[in-house]
């Protein structure tokens, strides 16, 4: 289970651009979660597009209408616990941060896109009814054999 935020000033995403980001996004955080490409994977995934007026956005305290035109993006994700030591969450950084400067048509990703990353502790994630635990999920077929042992070994420790 995964919720991805993307926040931006009105008019900034296109719809198109928003189909693209909604598959671009959720696959740059399904792999590096479930260790593979896996299509079924992705019913686990929301992505949530915020449009906001340039005056209910601001940098360095200012609001974006009162300054020149800055491209500003924030988009935050948060997983269920599992397995997310460093070198994985800098691969989903860097997978959102290349998501977006592809469908926007960048040459590189603005100083001013911020991606925050944020792990949900095991018990603290409610769905179907109930608290759900990321080790209810490991038998969905989803997880390869060696992303299911390192999320296991990260409960035991």
């Amino acid at each position: 289970m995964t919720i991805i935020n993307v926040n931006y000033p009105a008019g900034r995403i296109t719809l198109e651009q928003r189909r693209l980001l909604a598959e671009g996004l959720t696959d740059a955080v399904l792999v590096p979660e479930v260790g593979q490409y896996c299509p079924p994977a992705r019913e686990g995934f929301q992505v949530h597009f915020t449009e906001r007026p340039r005056d209910y956005m601001a940098i360095g305290g200012q609001l974006l209408s009162d300054q020149p035109e800055r491209d500003v993006i924030t988009v935050n994700v948060l997983v269920m616990d599992g397995d997310w030591p460093n070198d994985v969450r800098k691969k989903v950084l860097e997978n959102i941060l290349g998501s977006l400067t592809k469908v926007l048509g960048l040459p590189e990703p603005s100083p001013t896109w911020w991606v925050s990353f944020q792990v949900i502790e095991e018990g603290s994630w409610g769905s179907r009814g109930g608290v759900l635990s990321i080790l209810d999920l490991l038998d969905s077929g989803v997880f390869t054999e060696e992303k299911i042992k390192a999320i296991k070994q990260n409960f035991t420790r």
